[in-house]
């Protein structure tokens, strides 16, 4: 619960420290005195937007601060140490704003932004004020407070949830279908090329070793001429030749007797070069007994190198990337019937998706229409005690129509009212009367904060156009919200304010060159005074002290 708010130069507040406490907390005072002025401060240290012109005049700054018990609230708790804001049992949140209407916003002493402060302020506290009937004419205020009411908020998001993972899967789907017909001819393509490397089927090495056979056999003419004469030079000329010169030449250094040392090295080496001579005719004669030079052999590698050589050409490649491109349009096939298997997995998803989302839609249908009835009657009988005898008022649920699923679920939800007998039920947004509208307001606030997780709740005016025994019945309805937790009342009705369990006045406190606002709680003398002021004007009378105490015993 709140359990202090901080205010220092904000519009007419000088510096004002308010403690609170749990029940029912009434809130009086002159007008202008600054009554709503609290709560608009309570607003900004909740997330609301700053205005320029708000820091009190002569001041710097506007600062705000207000402190929570988060005992009784594990959603705060949770929200706090999911981002590592936690704190033992307590929450501070800060506004400091600037006179141009800049502002900063902290959380435990740690600097967070405006939306940080709102949502965790979702948690803290719950605000009613005179003008949230406006907000009650809206479809989507109806579901939020249907749900709280039902208890289905989690339940709501859980559908929302899949009704928003349905329409992206089926979004992708879409675009995947679209672009199907494109996919099929690459697809073609792609397969169509690959069978043309496939046939042609090109080994790692191939391309060099026919380019080697083809030079080979393209000069197999010349090449034999000169092998042949090699040998013959070696060995097979009568006349000389290099083998029977290297062997003459051994012949008189062996026959050298008493040779010096030197020379012996020098036959070695000829010895040497003549075994070498030897094996390189050897080599020869092998090569041309065994060269085939084949006429078809070389067509057939020139056909295959042709094949070779366009491909790449087609292809706009090097012949020897071939390989290297065939990989390459694997992959790239590989890519698009990923994209198939996808398609048929979103297919898969988005049925998944579609049967969840109905089974949990039609379950929150259930909820909400089981909790239609009891809230429907709860909020018809308090306006029965609001002084509007023989109105009703029901909730519409009516079932939507659409192709694409609905994250608010399978129905539509209207509030509807009759304020008198014999009227036709009509949307609440079609009654007329500010004073009804009013009524309407404040019996479907009490009757839906009963079911609010948020221990603090405050009601800023809510009772305006409101007087006689309708207003005490308001009072009572607010001091039993006030047994189960925290709740503010900003009231100029006496039948309210007598119904408090503290009572807070705020009053102007007036110096030579300046007028601020200040808070007292009230003692029980001070507190009938102040009723019979409320009562009966300026003037105390006997008669008005006397109704004073008489509505305050009734407590």
């Amino acid at each position: 619960m709140l359990v202090q708010l901080t205010i220092t130069n904000y519009a007419i507040v000088d510096h004002l420290e308010l403690e609170l406490s749990s029940g029912m907390s009434t809130i009086t005072g002159e007008t202008g005195a600054g009554k709503s002025i609290m709560l608009d401060a309570l607003g900004l240290a909740l997330g609301d937007r700053a205005e320029a012109g708000i820091v009190r005049p002569n001041a710097d700054k506007a600062e705000i601060s207000a402190t929570f018990d988060l005992k009784d609230i594990p959603e705060a708790k949770a929200w706090l140490a999911e981002r590592d804001l936690a704190a033992e049992e307590s929450c501070i949140l800060r506004r400091v704003i600037t006179p141009e209407g800049r502002s900063r916003a902290y959380i435990n002493g740690s600097s967070c932004t405006l939306g940080d402060l709102k949502a965790l302020g979702e948690h803290l506290i719950d605000i009613h004020s005179q003008h949230e009937h406006h907000s009650l004419l809206k479809p989507e205020t109806h579901r939020r407070l249907l749900d709280e009411f039902a208890t289905t908020s989690q339940l709501a998001s859980e559908v929302a949830q899949l009704a928003n993972q349905w329409r992206s899967c089926k979004g992708k789907l879409e675009q995947l279908t679209q672009s199907n017909e494109q996919q099929r001819a690459q697809h073609q393509l792609l397969s169509y090329q690959l069978e043309e490397l496939d046939q042609l089927s090109l080994g790692e090495n191939e391309l060099d070793e026919l380019e080697n056979e083809h030079r080979t056999l393209t000069n197999a003419v010349g090449l034999l001429q000169n092998c042949r004469q090699v040998i013959e030079l070696c060995s097979e000329n009568d006349s000389a030749n290099v083998l029977s010169i290297l062997n003459t030449c051994l012949h008189r250094l062996s026959s050298m007797q008493g040779a010096p040392q030197a020379l012996t090295e020098a036959t070695n080496l000829i010895a040497s070069a003549q075994i070498q001579v030897e094996e390189a005719v050897g080599e020869l004669n092998r090569f041309c007994d065994h060269f085939d030079a084949d006429p078809e052999r070389q067509q057939w590698i020139e056909a295959r190198l042709d094949a070779i050589y366009s491909l790449a050409r087609k292809h706009r490649v090097q012949p020897h990337e071939l390989n290297q491109l065939q990989q390459d349009l694997f992959t790239q096939l590989e890519a698009l019937n990923a994209d198939d298997s996808q398609q048929e997995q979103l297919n898969i998803q988005v049925e998944e998706l579609a049967k969840n989302y109905q089974k949990q839609a039609e379950k929150l249908s259930q909820k909400r229409g089981q909790a239609a009835k009891k809230l429907s009657d709860a909020v018809q009988q308090q306006m029965q005690k609001l002084g509007m005898p023989g109105g009703r008022f029901t909730i519409e649920l009516n079932r939507t129509k659409t192709i694409q699923l609905d994250p608010n679920g399978l129905e539509s939800i209207e509030f509807q009212v009759s304020a008198n007998p014999g009227q036709p039920l009509r949307a609440l947004a079609k009654v007329a009367s500010g004073g009804e509208l009013s009524r309407i307001s404040l019996a479907i606030q009490v009757i839906t904060a009963q079911t609010s997780r948020i221990p603090s709740l405050v009601f800023d005016e809510v009772d305006v156009g409101i007087g006689g025994p309708t207003a005490e019945i308001v009072g009572q309805l607010l001091r039993q919200l006030g047994e189960r937790g925290q709740v503010l009342t900003v009231t100029h009705l006496p039948q309210v304010a007598a119904q408090g369990h503290q009572h807070l006045f705020v009053h102007k406190k007036r110096e030579k060159n300046s007028t601020s606002t200040a808070v007292s709680q009230l003692t029980d003398e001070q507190r009938v005074e102040e009723i019979a002021r409320m009562l009966g004007g300026i003037e105390l009378t006997d008669e008005s002290l006397a109704h004073a105490k008489q509505l305050l015993q009734r407590n």
